[in-house]
């Protein structure tokens, strides 16, 4: 039987712990914040291309195709084939060239082989110029690390068709079209870009029909040809100090005083080109010019 006095001690304890249990109620719980809910993005804003350092992509509506630095290249992430199947367009909008001051573009056809554009390459690296390379898809399949050092080394790259065949290139555009269109799948096979830049085999003089202006431009493409040749695919075996001079005379004429566009090869058999591209570069600088890579936004050369 329970004493008088160990009821009023048992009481009393009951007492004590409904209290504490009432404090522990009241006192708010010090579980960890919630965080906001992640903002959402705007469904109607499309993303912005991702550029890479010293390189410009293009949008997907091809809407900025206006930078003003021209020793910075330009490409598509899309193949033409990618744009029409995705609903994407492909005619470039109308652009305004840029005018820089005096410029040169340093342009090199034909390749890339496996001796001459490397030497070329280093010759470039040690001058700290950039310049164009026009290659063909034949080449580029056959030396995809040269091609991958010239866009790792912040060149620009255009597409010069498939094997510079003139019977397959010059019947009518469609046949051109069909070499161009063959020869990006191969070069975005290997960078995962394709050129908007192109040069036709031979230049577009003589060669272009009214057809082919137009059609080139609707598939996403600009066509630049060459206002000063070095003269290094010249018959009768030319050799370094005739290029040198070649250049040096034609970049005193009027047509090059802004914008000089020169005509050069890197492909096999063209080591006269590499033994005098220093000289070309180190004359080129004492005349003045900076030196840029042909983009959608280049001058013609006429």
């Amino acid at each position: 039987m329970i004493s008088k006095s160990n009821k009023v001690l048992i009481s009393i304890a009951v007492g004590v712990l409904m209290a504490i249990g009432g404090v522990l109620a009241c006192t708010p719980s010090k579980e960890a914040p919630s965080l906001p809910p992640p903002a959402q993005e705007a469904a109607d804003e499309p993303a912005a291309e991702p550029q890479e350092p010293g390189r410009v992509f293009a949008a997907d509506d091809l809407s900025n195709l206006a930078p003003d630095a021209p020793d910075v290249p330009v490409y598509d992430k899309h193949t033409l084939a990618e744009r029409r199947a995705a609903g994407l367009p492909t005619a470039l909008p109308d652009i305004t060239p840029y005018r820089t001051g005096k410029t040169v573009y340093l342009t090199f056809d034909d390749g890339p082989d496996d001796k001459n554009t490397p030497a070329v390459l280093d010759v470039l690296r040690e001058a700290g110029v950039k310049a164009t390379f026009y290659v063909t898809g034949r080449q580029a399949e056959a030396h995809p690390d040269v091609l991958q050092r010239i866009y790792d080394e912040g060149h620009a790259i255009g597409n010069h068709s498939y094997d510079h065949r003139y019977e397959k290139l010059y019947p009518d555009v469609n046949g051109f079209l069909a070499e161009m269109e063959r020869t990006d799948e191969i070069i975005y096979g290997i960078l995962g870009v394709r050129p908007l830049i192109l040069r036709a085999p031979g230049g577009r003089i003589g060669h272009f029909t009214a057809a082919y202006a137009p059609a080139i431009r609707a598939n996403g493409y600009v066509e630049h040809d060459w206002n000063v040749s070095s003269a290094d695919a010249a018959p009768g075996h030319p050799v370094a100090q005739d290029f040198i001079d070649n250049i040096s005379s034609e970049t005193d004429q009027e047509v090059a005083a802004r914008t000089a566009i020169i005509l050069m090869h890197s492909s096999e058999g063209h080591e006269e080109t590499v033994k005098a591209l220093p000289k070309i570069i180190e004359l080129l600088k004492a005349k003045g010019y900076t030196f840029g890579v042909i983009t959608p936004m280049t001058p013609q050369p006429w």
